[in-house]
């Protein structure tokens, strides 16, 4: 088997195709372990980062609220590969996934800057880190200062003494309100209506929003992200952003022009910075050649698997796109895959050249 990717999926994968006595590789286009938290912004700290559950095995070490969470997770990451002996190379990347031949049992191809390799199935854990979604908007072009997305944000002091508009009704967007407000002016921008959960987000919550997005992507929908469906949770940094006019949220605005935005009601807002907190796209080009999607823009899943194609699995994809359920998802691709017809009972190779 292969498994494409080593986050927070990819090493839940890993743990269980290990368990079953399978073999595997894990081939990752990082130059170490920790997945897309490797490039998290350093103010980004554990005490304020959303919950990260354990992955399989192994649980967290003692968290130190003030440690950034690219430190401690690409550290809690590297040692739990290291301490299972988990099967991951780096850095590898996954150019292309195609079928060997015509045989809906037979093998697939995957083509990587390492070689091609040759498996029964591939488990994609891929995420979304590496495809910032960058909207297509009136003047953007025209635009004399500078813009930036979430995923090149770095620091709020870059932007002491600047005006910053950020962009985007998601939790990145109210956490970096909150940060940068504390420095500097700030603006904010959304296509809808935020929606604010006062009452505690329990279990049953939980299930109910991922359940909705998992009725999309078994219709072939693209994937929402779950705070689309649960709404944005107060939290005391988000209520002291309220409290000083940080996320007094205003209607998108209708162009940018050179020196700033141009607002519904005809003015306009100058601003020195635009910073695009829009969300991400799953990073899946590598399996263009495979023709997954359908035709309402998405790919139609049956759980992790791929319904037109029962030897890919997604998982970090959709429902499974938070940590928990990263986790859960990777035992259940496993599972599936051991189903397979053909599956042997022993160990399934993997072959590299």
């Amino acid at each position: 088997m292969v498994v494409i990717g080593a986050g927070q999926a990819g090493l839940s994968a890993a743990y269980h195709l290990q368990r079953r006595g399978l073999d595997y590789a894990v081939l990752d286009g990082e130059e170490g372990p920790g997945g897309a938290w490797r490039h998290r912004w350093k103010s980004l700290r554990m005490a304020t980062v959303n919950g990260i559950s354990d992955l399989p095995g192994i649980p967290k070490p003692e968290v130190d609220p003030a440690e950034p969470s690219s430190r401690f997770l690409t550290r809690y990451f590297g040692d739990y590969e290291a301490q299972l002996g988990l099967s991951v190379r780096r850095p590898v990347k996954v150019r292309a996934v195609r079928r060997e031949d015509d045989d809906p049992a037979g093998r697939l191809r995957i083509e990587t800057s390492d070689g091609e390799w040759s498996a029964r199935a591939v488990i994609n854990a891929t995420g979304t880190w590496t495809r910032p979604f960058w909207p297509i908007y009136p003047g953007r072009d025209l635009f004399r200062g500078r813009q930036l997305h979430v995923a090149d944000y770095v620091s709020a002091e870059e932007f002491r003494g600047k005006h910053v508009i950020v962009v985007g009704g998601g939790i990145s967007a109210v956490g970096l309100l909150a940060e940068i407000s504390l420095v500097t002016s700030t603006s904010w921008f959304t296509r809808r209506e935020p929606v604010w959960r006062d009452g505690p987000f329990d279990t049953r919550a939980g299930h109910d929003a991922v359940a909705l997005v998992e009725e999309r992507v078994r219709q072939g929908l693209p994937p929402q992200s779950v705070v689309s469906v649960t709404g944005l949770i107060w939290t005391p940094a988000l209520r002291d952003a309220r409290d000083r006019g940080a996320l007094d949220r205003q209607p998108m605005f209708t162009s940018i022009e050179p020196d700033g935005v141009r607002r519904v009601d005809g003015s306009l807002l100058k601003a020195d910075v635009i910073l695009w907190a829009t969300g991400f796209r799953a990073e899946l080009e590598h399996l263009a050649p495979l023709h997954l999607r359908g035709p309402g823009g998405g790919i139609a899943m049956d759980g992790t698997q791929v319904a037109a194609e029962p030897r890919i699995h997604l998982v970090g994809y959709g429902p499974s796109s938070s940590t928990i359920g990263a986790n859960r998802a990777g035992r259940a691709a496993v599972a599936a895959i051991m189903r397979l017809p053909g599956m042997p009972a022993g160990v399934e190779p993997v072959t590299w050249g």
